[in-house]
């Protein structure tokens, strides 16, 4: 013990040390352990139901988009909020929140609704892009977002796909 006392450690300090380190291991164990207790939940599928055009201010597009939320889970989704980033061709293209709060049911569905802008400028370039065929064809676009839960419970969800321009739009003008 004296060899202790010689750097100014005393037993008392030694066994709080080693109680302290017991405590944070079982605490990390029991935190580990909580983790594997919870149940796998498949991911959720949001897909875009329906655009519509709301007014928008100076170089900003608005509009309100309708997203299908579908729970393939076993237990009710909960949220208090939505965020959502689109993303056309590779290039962000739309940017959304929304307080709204609501629930999907187990193994169901519900729409919510996202206000969303888009910048004029971002607008340009894709329909110029369009319109000199450089993007010819199909249009690719990516859909992220979060739905925001309660503690830990905030759920991602990513979503891709294609949509198509009438071929009318670029028949040519007789």
């Amino acid at each position: 013990m004296s060899g202790f006392l010689k750097y100014g450690v005393t037993a008392m300090e030694i066994t709080m040390s080693g109680s302290r380190n017991a405590l944070l291991v079982l605490l990390a164990l029991l935190l580990l352990d909580g983790c594997a207790g919870l149940p796998y939940r498949e991911p959720v599928h949001v897909l875009i139901a329906g655009v519509e055009p709301l007014p928008g201010e100076g170089l900003e597009m608005r509009m309100l988009v309708k997203l299908r939320i579908q729970n393939p889970n076993d237990a009710p989704l909960d949220f208090d909020g939505v965020s959502i980033q689109m993303d056309v061709q590779g290039r962000r293209f739309a940017t959304g929140v929304s307080d709204v709060g609501g629930s999907v049911p187990r193994f169901g569905e519900t729409i919510v609704a996202v206000p969303v802008s888009v910048s004029v400028l971002g607008l340009a370039r894709q329909v110029i892009g369009v319109m000199t065929h450089e993007q010819r064809g199909p249009l690719a676009y990516e859909l992220t977002g979060r739905l925001a839960g309660p503690a830990f419970g905030s759920v991602r969800f990513q979503s891709k796909g294609e949509f198509a321009f009438p071929e009318e739009l670029f028949a040519p003008v007789q």
